[in-house]
């Protein structure tokens, strides 16, 4: 009896010894947790469909604690869902930030772009490019086999039946990736839905050959890095590059392009409005104006002309505050420029001077 019990006695206390020695290794090598993840991973709807690309809710917490994915990852989450994940990493609200999309860069429709041979094939943009690096000309074209399509698990992407490309929806777009990891091309890129001006051609070859190819590519002319005022394009590559912290969206890039190649929100461009009752003439817009847009003499109601970009640096100048930008009613007019005879309505000399 004696012997059990020194046997029992012996036991316990190699086991306190052992579990106090565990506890003193776990407070040596323990890994901090990441409140923040854990938090995610909570508001997380925990599907694990992997449609947001990784492994599942587990490694995209990880991944959005840790700033390798956007607050808006989850395809199945709700703008509610963005906007918790936001709160808990500190980052900016869904509202705050420009939705990003794909956007094909290629234009290279079947009546643009020249064909190497009929392929026949396997209707797969993958397959294709295996043979002879596919059939279109331009090596850098979209193929419009639809390999993007069955990527995409939101019906967001269709291959046009007549022009044979690729088309996004913005609107069904949740900006997962998936169709820009399978693209062997490289025509699908993530870009913000908002953007003003955008190369829709990726072709970085010399003009004579992407001319040859296709009728819409982007010949590294330069026109529009020599028509950019704001030093907002550089050529790299023929491909122009844009600076979009300095783009003001005046959109002479797109309007000077002879191929089309870059593509301008034309539907929604500005033109600069001044309210006459509040102008004092100080001239200042009209020293700022790169595009000899706005007409008037000192301590005279100044006038904006037809050749206005709508690029806002009036706007930004002016002291008293009475330019704004409204959308365009009508196409810029590139010749109507100062110089032209056109009436301004005088400010009385009181009026004026009381302003100064």
């Amino acid at each position: 009896m004696t012997d059990i019990l020194i046997g029992a006695g012996t036991l316990t206390g190699i086991a306190l010894v052992f579990g106090l020695l565990l506890m003193l290794v776990n407070k040596v090598f323990q890994v901090p947790t990441d409140p923040r993840r854990d938090a995610i991973r909570e508001a997380l709807p925990g599907a694990n469909c992997g449609a947001c690309g990784y492994a599942g809710c587990d490694a995209l917490a990880d991944a959005i604690a840790s700033g390798d994915a956007p607050v808006d990852a989850c395809p199945v989450g709700s703008t509610d869902l963005t906007r918790v994940i936001a709160e808990i990493i500190g980052a900016e609200s869904p509202e705050e930030q420009a939705k990003r999309v794909a956007t094909v860069i290629c234009q290279g429709t079947v009546d643009k772009c020249r064909e190497k041979f009929p392929y026949r094939g396997i209707q797969s943009c993958i397959a294709a490019t295996i043979v002879n690096d596919g059939h279109k000309a331009c090596k850098y074209a979209c193929l419009g086999l639809g390999s993007c399509v069955e990527a995409c698990k939101f019906d967001a992407i269709t291959i046009d039946p007549r022009e044979r490309i690729a088309k996004v929806d913005p609107e069904k777009c949740t900006g997962c990736g998936a169709c820009i990891k399978v693209c062997p091309k490289d025509v699908l890129v993530m870009q913000p839905v908002e953007l003003p001006v955008r190369v829709l051609c990726r072709a970085a070859e010399e003009g004579v050959l992407v001319s040859d190819n296709c009728k819409i590519g982007c010949i590294g002319c330069g026109l529009c890095h020599d028509n950019c005022k704001f030093d907002a394009i550089t050529m790299k590559d023929h491909l122009p590059q844009f600076d979009y912290d300095k783009c003001v969206g005046c959109m002479m890039c797109a309007e000077v392009c002879p191929t089309g190649a870059i593509w301008g929100d034309f539907d929604h461009r500005k033109i600069a409005k001044i309210d006459p009752d509040a102008c004092i003439g100080c001239t200042i817009c009209k020293k700022t104006c790169q595009f000899e847009a706005i007409s008037g003499e000192r301590k005279n109601v100044h006038k904006i002309l037809d050749a206005c970009t709508g690029c806002g640096q009036c706007v930004a100048k002016c002291p008293k505050k009475c330019i704004t930008l409204v959308v365009r009613e009508h196409v810029r007019d590139a010749n109507a420029k100062v110089g032209t005879t056109e009436t301004v309505a005088a400010i009385p000399k009181t009026d004026a001077a009381k302003e100064e």
